[in-house]
């Protein structure tokens, strides 16, 4: 399986919340986390604006192929070794939904995040195992 390299907003708590979830079930060291405010994030490199990153989730596997919207999700999930959740975001029937869904989520994050991040921030860093 490639690694994949997920763009992700650190400004936004939700945001960063799925992250350290992600990153607790990286065991096969197969999922990385760029911060597209930070200057790790080189937009020229990826071929990727920051506005662009920041408007829909996109990720990139070793070999340099982009990804974004759902398909970053399923692929990120199946590398957490989350199964269900890999299967579910990869079903054509529900890919409608769930753009539609994150596209709505990517448009508002910060109000969402706001309202909801501080709490998952505060769940993720309660379940998090020694770190």
């Amino acid at each position: 399986m490639k690694k994949l390299t997920m763009f992700y907003d650190g400004l936004c708590p939700l945001c960063q919340a799925e992250i350290l979830f992600l990153s607790d079930r990286n065991q096969a060291g197969l999922l990385s986390f760029v911060d597209v405010n930070s200057n790790r994030y080189n937009a020229d490199e990826v071929g990727v604006s920051c506005q662009q990153a920041l408007d829909s989730m996109y990720a990139q596997y070793d070999d340099g192929e982009l990804i974004n919207g759902v398909d970053v999700f399923s692929a990120a999930y199946a590398r957490a070794n989350l199964p269900k959740l890999a299967w579910l975001f990869s079903r054509p029937s529900l890919r409608p939904i769930l753009t539609g869904a994150y596209r709505f989520f990517a448009k508002n994050r910060h109000a969402i995040s706001g309202l909801f991040g501080p709490s998952a921030l505060w769940l993720v860093n309660l379940t998090r195992k020694d770190k």
